[in-house]
This record gives structure tokens, sequence and C-alpha cells, in this order.
């Protein structure tokens, strides 16, 4: 797609928007009566991004759900689009379900310029994640977005702005708050099971068996729109190995690794669990490795960081090769990702696929649900759709609201400029900024490449 049009169809959403698509979008009135009447009839969804996750979730979280239909689908990649069309329409037709035609979109904007669609599921690289959702909010669509959340703060104030201002539901696609094992771990740290808690361990992956690539200038194949699928972020030139799941996890421009990539989800479990601890100004200092120079890959790979609290809980969070046993030696399952909780009266460790107590009688409820055949707990993956549907209607609150994901996401961001800045730094979630420490402030703030900008 050539500039020229890009920029015709921005012009043309945005004068849509303006105008409030329908009244939707301007008037959170409007939109309210529009939901509750949405609420008797099938949910709408237009699904951007379908790359492997986008993939896997639109056929597991989606598709199978009574109370929606997906619409549309998006991606920069021509054959991802032809082929979840097919994928949609095939799966509707062989079970018999009827629903309006799937159509496919080069422009996400499309989709959300559509009276019809209520709601979109966002599964594209991180850098896109909150422009895209910021937009959905301004077009009144209820949003299901994956993690983890962005790369600058004050686009994350804007977009908190923009669901308040047009009532918009938003959904942070962290599966583990859907797993009954950890609901059950979450309310057992919650109701002081294990006294009051004093320290949490937090580890994740650090990164794939994957070595740095270099990057080999080419042709850019056809059906592929490079300059869409780099959108805000710098332009680089193109090569095939730029453009994988992996470098679009390792490269800085694009994001900051598994730090956030993998590190929101257990991230995430002490969000929910200990809110009112993690809540005020804390610091961050550690240390941590870079892929090697020469290949395109740029972000950290291992880390060791220390979060000191004002309300004087301390978290230790690490990349999993540098957990070892002296965060993992109280555990009798080595997961490679988790969270474990201190209290006084003993300690809970969760993760996606196990859950143990040093004290017995909740170690034995922790572990009292089913497993599938690699032993871990089972979790039914419909549910995430299923409480997407759930909180459009208003059955309940957000699952994880767009605070906690900030929250959880800032720490992982803090982490990552403790350790570029080589120096301990202070962040005041008050004021939204790292104290006194403008060259560290300037990590967490990213300048969006025209015409894809805010």
């Amino acid at each position: 797609m050539k500039k020229s049009s890009t920029k015709l169809k921005r012009r043309d959403f945005i004068r849509k928007t303006s105008i409030g698509l329908g009244g939707m979008a301007l008037a959170p009135s409007l939109l309210s009566s529009y939901t509750k009447t949405a609420a008797n009839d099938q949910i709408m969804i237009g699904s951007i991004g379908l790359g492997q996750r986008g993939t896997t979730e639109l056929k597991n979280y989606l598709l199978p759900l009574e109370g929606s239909r997906i619409t549309a689908v998006c991606d920069v990649h021509k054959y991802r689009r032809d082929e979840s069309v097919n994928t949609v329409t095939g799966y509707y037709s062989e079970n018999k379900i009827k629903a309006p035609k799937c159509k496919a979109y080069l422009d996400y904007e499309e989709i959300l310029a559509r009276n019809d669609i209520d709601a979109v599921h966002i599964t594209t690289p991180d850098h896109w994640h909150v422009l895209m959702a910021i937009n959905a909010a301004r077009a009144g669509k209820h949003i299901m977005l994956a993690k983890p959340l962005g790369l600058s703060y004050p686009h994350y104030m804007i977009l908190k702005e923009e669901l308040k201002k047009n009532n918009v539901r938003f959904h942070y696609a962290t599966q583990q708050r859907t797993m009954e094992h950890l609901k059950l771990g979450i309310s057992m740290v919650r109701e002081g099971k294990i006294g009051e808690i004093e320290r949490v361990d937090v580890w994740a992956p650090g990164k794939n068996d994957v070595e740095s690539p270099l990057c080999i200038d080419a042709p850019v194949p056809e059906g592929f729109d490079f300059d869409r699928w780099t959108g805000p972020a710098a332009l680089n030139s193109y090569c095939p190995d730029r453009v994988t799941n992996n470098s679009s996890w390792f490269q800085y421009d694009y994001s900051i690794g598994f730090l956030a990539g993998w590190g929101a989800h257990p991230l995430d479990v002490l969000v929910w669990g200990v809110p009112d601890k993690i809540s005020g100004t804390y610091t961050a200092e550690g240390k941590g490795l870079f892929w090697p120079k020469g290949g395109i890959y740029d972000n950290i790979f291992s880390w060791d960081v220390r979060y000191s609290y004002e309300s004087g809980m301390k978290v230790h969070f690490m990349s999993r090769d540098k957990a070892g046993n002296g965060m993992l030696n109280h555990r009798t399952v080595k997961d490679g990702n988790g969270t474990t909780f201190y209290g006084t009266k003993g300690w809970i460790s969760l993760s996606r696929k196990s859950a143990e107590s040093n004290i017995p009688e909740l170690n034995r409820k922790l572990n009292d649900f089913p497993r599938n055949d690699n032993g871990g707990m089972k979790s039914d993956p419909h549910t995430m759709g299923k409480v997407f549907l759930d909180v459009i209607h208003g059955r309940y609150k957000e699952t994880c609201p767009l605070d906690d994901a900030i929250i959880s996401d800032t720490i992982s961001h803090m982490g990552d400029i403790a350790i570029r800045a080589n120096h301990p730094i202070t962040w005041d979630p008050v004021k939204g900024e790292v104290v006194d420490n403008p060259s560290a402030n300037a990590l967490y703030v990213r300048e969006m490449r025209p015409p894809y900008t805010i």
C-alpha cells in the first residue's frame, strides 16, 4: 500500500470518528444505550493481528463462543488474512452456525469505522498495542488487548482517558486470571492464609533458544506491508529475519523483550495478590545481559532486579536462568515462570501450570484440580473469550483492568531502565515519572513515526 493511500484512509477515519461514528465515539450516553441493546444480541468482533498468537486466540478463545461472531480480520500479511477468513468461514459452516460474512482488511481503522462491530481483539507486535487500543476506544469498540501493554507511559494515560470518556470495556489478555487454581491461590494470599506478606519472588523466561540473526537487506515480498508492520516504530531496513515473532520481541524498537513479554504473566499475579503493598513509590536496581552485538537483537535477555516499596514490600524479579534453585528450591515443580508470596505464616507459589504451599492444608486445596497429559493444571482456553463477553455485557467488572496492566507493565520497564541506566532508579506512580532522572524518563516515552501517531 502506498503511503498516500494510508494517509487518505487515516484522514477518512478521523473524519468519521470526529462526527461520532453515529454518535458513539463522542457520546458515552449513546454508547451505553447501544451496549445494552447489544447485550441481547450477538457481539460482533474484529480480530486484529493474525500471527501465531493471534490465530491461536482466534481459534480457541473466540470462535467457539456462544454469543459472539467474528465478522472481520486484519493483518499486514495477505496470506494470513486469507487463511483466517477461511478458518472463520469454515468453522461456522461446519458447525452450522449462522454468521455474517467475515471480511479481511489490511487497514485496521476500516474495522473501527464499521458501526456493526462491537469489539476488537488485538494481538499485534507490542509496539502497536496502545495506539490501536486508543483508536479503538475512540471508536467506541470494547477491547481485548494482548500483553504486554506497550512502550510509552504517556500513551497509557491517553488510553485510560479514552476508555472512560467513551464508556469502553477493557480486557487485558493475561490468561492466568481465569485459571481456577490461581484464583484460589490469590484468594488465600488476600485473605491472610499465609499471614502478612513480606516479600515476593517473580521469575519468567528471558529468551527463546535462538541466536541473534544478521539482517541482510532484501526486497519486501508481495502481499506484505512492511511500512504498516513497522507502524509507529522507527523504520528500519527490511529483511525476513526482522519481522519474525522472535525479532519483534527482542528488538528494542518494538519491545523490551521478555522482561515484559513473559514477565507480564507472573508480574500480573504479583499485582493481583498484593495491590495495596505495591501501589506507592518504589526503587528498582539490578543487572542484566544484552544480546551480543552484531545481530539485530538488542534487548535484555537475562536479568536480576530488586524492587523496594515504600510499604516495606520487597520484590525480586529474575529471568529463569538466574532463578535456578535459589528461587525455586522450595518448589517441587520447577516451572519456567511463577510468583511466590512469602508471609509471616508460610508461603504460596503460583504459576500457570502448578500451585504449591508449605502449609499442608493449603497445598492440598491448591492441588485439588484436574491435570492435563503433561501433569500441569488443566484450564479451559475458551474461558478468556467468555470472560471478555461477560465484561462487555457488564455481568461483572473488568477481570484485569487497565490500571493493573499499567502497574505490572511499569514494573517491567523500571527493571529495563534500571539495568540500562546501571544505577538505582525510583518510580513515582502519582507523578508518573522516574524521580529526578530525565534521562531515565526518556526511556519510557517513545516517539511515534508519522502518520502512525496518536
